[in-house]
């Protein structure tokens, strides 16, 4: 049984390492959180030590490193994109393996010396990129592995996830602490299309804004057509007729590939994964920081070739976002 710390318990994904934890017969044994709505704990573990002040955090952790010779074995991390690096550079310094969500970090450069800091270590960095393991895109990439190396697959990629007014008074309304809607809530597919089909060659960017973007990415084995957002005003017709807040679509040479199913128990499957030493490290998800922060610094090009349908939709800002406080 190995002995957990978890960061950012308060978070909208922290129930799912929680779980994770439980269901891989471990044991969450502090958690840590500057908010205190965190009832979740008492279902899984009740006897987890809590703290919503960092330095008592971290002496609790050093108390059972040094005097009760129980240290931590691993470090989850669920807290804001932006303390990623910082949270990540402590579990090591407290000799334990990290377990972060994505993004692993916002810049390119943090995660290269984040990688000299691990070589310091005996410890390992773990990013969850649940996707690699959805059954149905571990068969795409069997599939797409078995063709011709010149095959080039035409890709049109629409995620559109809503968010109300409480997002943009959160720490992921700010491009500086999020990195925007790319980081945020883009970067698990950009990963799984690179791991799919290949590295980045060309990308382009459409637009830009503080609740949606669009470009084009040229792969080495396809052409994606990509579209995020967090505004509801964008949904389908028949997704809002339906009630449903969420969408996400991805076609394949003008194929619906079907992946709704199968994603209750990734993160376990993840926490599985690094127990037995196979985690996913710093390099296998540097090219989708890397594409990630491109995308940021880009200008938006003016909508000609090929883009994505739904970015010519017109622009409606949430009302709750900051130009119109």
């Amino acid at each position: 049984m190995k002995k957990f710390a978890l960061m950012g318990v308060a978070g909208f994904v922290a129930p799912r390492h929680i779980q994770a934890i439980k269901e891989t017969n471990n044991k969450l044994v502090v958690a840590f959180d500057p908010n205190d709505s965190v009832g979740i704990i008492d279902s899984y573990f009740p006897k987890a030590h809590f703290f919503t002040e960092f330095e008592r955090f971290d002496r609790h952790l050093e108390k059972l490193r040094l005097e009760k010779e129980e240290p931590i074995d691993y470090v989850s991390i669920c807290t804001p994109n932006y303390l990623h690096d910082a949270h990540i550079r402590f579990a090591l310094r407290n000799n334990a393996d990290a377990i972060c969500e994505k993004p692993l970090v916002l810049n390119p450069w943090n995660a290269e010396k984040l990688m000299a800091v691990e070589k310091q270590t005996s410890n390992k960095i773990n990013n969850i990129l649940q996707l690699r393991l959805h059954p149905s895109i571990l068969a795409l990439k069997e599939q797409i592995s078995n063709q011709s190396s010149n095959k080039v697959h035409d890709i049109d990629l629409t995620y559109i996830t809503s968010r109300g007014n409480w997002y943009y008074a959160s720490w992921k309304g700010s491009l500086e602490k999020s990195g925007g809607i790319c980081s945020n809530i883009g970067i698990h597919f950009f990963d799984m299309l690179i791991w799919i089909f290949g590295d980045v060659v060309k990308n382009t960017v459409h637009l830009m804004e503080h609740d949606r973007a669009s470009g084009f990415l040229q792969l080495k084995n396809a052409n994606v057509r990509w579209f995020l957002s967090i505004n509801e005003n964008v949904l389908p017709k028949s997704m809002k007729e339906k009630g449903q807040r969420t969408f996400r679509e991805i076609t394949i040479d003008g194929h619906n590939f079907e992946f709704s199913k199968g994603f209750t128990d990734l993160h376990t499957k993840s926490y599985k994964h690094i127990l037995s030493g196979n985690g996913f490290g710093i390099s296998e998800t540097l090219k989708s920081l890397e594409l990630a922060h491109d995308l940021r610094q880009k200008k938006p090009k003016a909508l000609t070739g090929d883009f994505h349908p739904m970015a010519k939709l017109p622009l409606i800002n949430h009302p709750f976002h900051k130009k119109n406080i």
